[in-house]
C-alpha cells in the first residue's frame, strides 16, 4: 500500500495554491485535515462542528492565500486560521475557555502520591520500589502495535480540552514550543505546564495497557 505523499517546499506549495492547482490543494487537504479536526475538537462541541470548522478554514485559506506573506510556515499560517476559526465557533457554542490559568480539572497531582516515599521515611519524595516509571517498548506484534495507536488516540481524546490542544500541537502535529505559544497566545511557562500535565496524564492512562500488552507479547513468545 502506498504511503503518504511528501509535500513540496512551502514556496512551491504556495505558488501552486495561488495558481489554483487542484491536485496540490487535495494533497495538502488530505495531509493536514486529520490533525486539524483533532485540534478543532479542543475548541468546539462535536466532531461535526470540528469538521465544519476545518472546512471553513480551508475556504479562508483559498480566499487568503494571495495575502500569505511567508512570515511563518504555510502550515503554521493555516493552523493559526484554524485556531481563530475554532475559537470563534467555540465562543458561539459557549465552549471556548481561556488558556491563561489552570482549570479545576487540570489541577492536582499528575502522579498518585502513594507512589512516592512519605515524609519521615528514608529518601522521602523518591519513588517507592517498583512504582517508578518503566521504559515503554512498543510491541513488535503488528496487531498490538495497531492497538497501541488506538489506545493513544483514545487517551488523547479523553484529555481535558486545553491539555489535548497542546498535546495535539506538540506531539501529533510536531510544532515547537514557540509556535504553540504563538498559535494559542499563551506564555512559555503556561505551555510547559499544560504539556507536562497532558503527557503525565497520557502516561498514567497508558501504563496499565502497555504492561498488559507486554505480558501478552511475552506469553506469545513463550508459546
Amino acid at each position: 500500500m502506498a504511503g503518504p505523499r511528501e509535500l513540496p517546499p512551502d514556496e512551491v506549495l504556495v505558488q501552486r495554491l495561488r495558481d489554483g492547482d487542484e491536485e496540490t490543494f487535495a494533497l495538502v487537504l488530505d495531509s493536514w485535515s486529520g490533525g486539524m479536526v483533532r485540534l478543532a475538537m479542543s475548541f468546539v462541541s462535536t466532531k461535526d462542528s470540528a469538521e465544519e470548522t476545518v472546512q471553513d478554514t480551508w475556504l479562508a485559506v483559498i480566499r487568503g492565500i494571495d495575502g500569505f506573506e511567508g512570515r511563518a510556515s504555510l502550515k503554521t499560517w493555516v493552523y493559526r486560521i484554524l485556531v481563530n476559526t475554532a475559537k470563534a465557533r467555540g465562543a458561539k457554542e459557549s465552549r471556548t475557555v481561556p488558556f491563561a490559568s489552570l482549570l479545576p480539572e487540570e489541577e492536582g497531582p499528575t502522579v498518585d502520591a502513594e507512589r512516592f516515599r512519605a515524609t519521615g521515611e528514608p529518601y522521602a519524595g523518591h519513588w517507592v520500589a517498583g512504582q517508578e516509571p518503566r521504559p515503554w517498548h512498543i510491541p513488535e506484534d503488528h496487531v498490538l502495535r495497531g492497538e497501541v495507536r488506538e489506545v493513544i488516540a483514545e487517551a488523547i481524546d479523553e484529555l481535558p480540552p486545553r491539555l489535548r490542544t497542546v498535546i495535539t500541537l506538540r506531539d501529533v502535529a510536531g510544532y515547537g514550543s514557540e509556535e504553540v505559544c504563538s498559535l494559542l497566545e499563551i506564555s512559555p511557562g503556561n505551555q510547559r505546564v499544560l504539556l507536562h500535565r497532558g503527557r503525565a496524564l497520557l502516561r498514567r492512562k497508558l501504563e496499565s495497557y502497555l504492561s498488559g500488552a507486554h505480558d501478552i507479547a511475552g506469553g506469545r513468545g513463550r508459546a
